[in-house]
C-alpha cells in the first residue's frame, strides 16, 4: 500500500451528526460498469480503456467549478455510477486529494462508494479501508443465483455473500444494500428470504426498488419483441406491501419511500436530494443544485471529455421558476416520511392553495394520506402503492 493516503484524512466510521440545512454535498459519476444489466438506463459505457482519462477530466471539473458551493465544509461525498469500484488505488488516491485540497472536508463527513460484489475481494475491501470512504453501498439487487444471470449482473450469489461479510469483518460497519423486488414470477418468500439475511448480517441500511420497464434497455427490448411478458405490477405491488410490513415489523423507519434504516442510519447524503438541499455533482450525466437553478452534465463520455479538455465546461442549466420549485417539493416531499408543509409549499407557489388543500383533503378521506405529529401531510402505506399517482395530482400543470 502507497504512502499516498497518508497526505489524506480519512475520518473513522462515526455516526452522522450534523445538521442537514447547512450542509454542502458532492456527487461525483463514475461511468463505467463491467457489464449492462438488462433493466439498467442509467449513463454508463461497459468499455474501461479511457477510465484515466475520464478521471482526469472529472478532476478538472472538480478545479473549474471549486466555487459552486457557498459552504465549502463539505459533509457528504458519493461516488455513484455507473460503477465507482471498477476504480483502483491509485485512482481513488488522485479523486480525494482533489477534493481534499479543493475543500474542507468535515470530520463526520459521510462518504459512500457505490459497488458491485465481484469488485469487494478482500485485498480491495483493505485498500478502501485505508481511504475516506466510510460507507458502501453494494449492488447486492436479489440473493438468487438465476434471478442475478437473468439481470446480466457481474456478480454471483457466493460473490454477494462474501462482499457483505468480508466487508463487514474489514470493518465497515456502515454498509447499506440494494434490492430489486417485483421480479417476473418470483415468490414473495424468496423476497423475504433476502431481507431475513440482510437483517442477519447485521445491515443497518438498505434500498428496495420494484423492477420498472425503462426505454432503450435490454428489458424493454425483451418485451417490445415478445421474447418476455409484461411486467405483473399487482404482483409488484403486493411485493411492495409485504416489505413494508417486514421492514416495520423489524424496526427499519421507512424514512424515503424506496429507503429502511435503523434509527439514526439514515443516508445524509441522499437525504440532501429530498430535502431540496445544495450539492456539486461533476462527471457525465451528473446534476448540481444551487437552491434555485439546476444544472446537468452531458450525457455521453467522449462529448463530456471533449468539452472538458478544451477548457468548456458541458452543462446545461434550468433556472427553475415557483412553480417548478414547489413541483419539485411536491414530488420529493410526498417520498419522505416527514411528508408536505402546506405551508412551505404555498409559500413556494401561492397560486396552487385552492387546488391543493382540495386534493389534499379527498387523498386524506380516501386514506391515502394522513397527518403528521407537527402537521404535515405524509402518504399512508396504501398511499405509498400509488405514490407516483398521488404526486402527479397534487403537482401545478400549466
Amino acid at each position: 500500500m502507497g504512502n499516498g493516503w497518508d497526505k489524506i484524512f480519512a475520518p473513522d466510521v462515526v455516526t452522522i451528526s450534523v445538521s442537514l440545512n447547512d450542509m454542502s454535498g458532492i456527487y461525483i459519476h463514475i461511468p463505467f460498469c463491467r457489464k449492462a444489466c438488462t433493466y439498467c438506463n442509467f449513463h454508463f459505457s461497459t468499455n474501461l480503456i479511457r477510465r484515466s482519462e475520464m478521471l482526469d477530466c472529472i478532476l478538472a471539473e472538480l478545479e473549474q467549478r471549486c466555487d459552486f458551493l457557498e459552504e465549502k465544509t463539505v459533509r457528504s461525498i458519493y461516488l455513484g455510477g455507473g460503477t465507482p469500484s471498477v476504480l483502483g488505488e491509485r485512482e481513488l488516491e488522485r479523486l480525494f486529494s482533489k477534493i481534499y485540497d479543493l475543500f474542507e472536508v468535515d470530520a463526520d463527513s459521510e462518504i459512500t462508494l457505490e459497488s458491485n460484489p465481484d469488485d469487494l475481494n478482500r485485498d480491495y475491501l483493505k485498500m478502501l479501508s485505508e481511504t475516506p470512504v466510510n460507507r458502501l453501498s453494494i449492488g447486492i439487487q436479489c440473493l438468487d443465483e438465476e434471478y442475478l444471470r437473468w439481470m446480466n449482473r457481474s456478480h454471483n450469489l457466493h460473490q454477494a455473500i462474501s462482499s457483505v461479510e468480508n466487508a463487514l469483518e474489514l470493518g465497515f460497519n456502515k454498509l447499506t444494500a440494494d434490492l430489486i423486488f417485483g421480479l417476473p414470477h418470483r415468490k414473495s418468500a424468496d423476497l423475504l428470504s433476502d431481507l431475513e439475511q440482510f437483517k442477519n448480517w447485521g445491515l443497518r441500511h438498505f434500498s428496495a426498488y420494484a423492477l420498472t420497464v425503462e426505454p432503450k434497455t435490454v428489458l424493454d427490448h425483451q418485451i417490445k419483441t415478445g421474447k418476455m411478458q409484461p411486467l405483473h405490477e399487482e404482483a409488484s405491488a403486493q411485493q411492495f406491501e409485504l416489505l413494508m410490513g417486514w421492514a416495520e415489523n423489524n424496526q427499519y423507519e421507512q424514512y424515503e419511500i424506496s429507503n429502511f434504516a435503523k434509527n439514526g442510519c439514515r443516508a445524509v447524503h441522499n437525504s440532501s436530494y429530498w430535502k431540496g438541499l445544495k450539492y456539486l455533482g461533476c462527471g457525465p450525466s451528473a446534476h448540481s443544485f444551487d437552491g434555485e437553478k439546476r444544472y446537468w452534465n452531458i450525457s455521453n463520455n467522449a462529448l463530456y471529455m471533449k468539452s472538458i479538455e478544451n477548457g468548456q465546461l458541458p452543462l446545461e442549466m434550468e433556472n427553475l421558476s415557483p412553480k417548478d420549485r414547489y413541483n419539485e417539493y411536491v414530488l420529493t416531499g410526498l417520498r419522505l416520511i416527514e411528508g408536505i408543509s402546506l405551508e412551505r409549499a404555498l409559500e413556494l407557489y401561492p397560486g396552487a392553495e385552492k387546488e391543493l388543500k382540495s386534493t389534499v383533503e379527498y387523498f386524506l378521506k380516501l386514506g391515502y394520506m394522513k397527518i403528521r405529529d407537527g402537521g404535515n401531510y405524509a402518504l399512508s402505506r396504501q398511499g405509498k402503492l400509488m405514490a407516483d399517482y398521488i404526486s402527479s395530482e397534487m403537482m401545478v400543470v400549466e
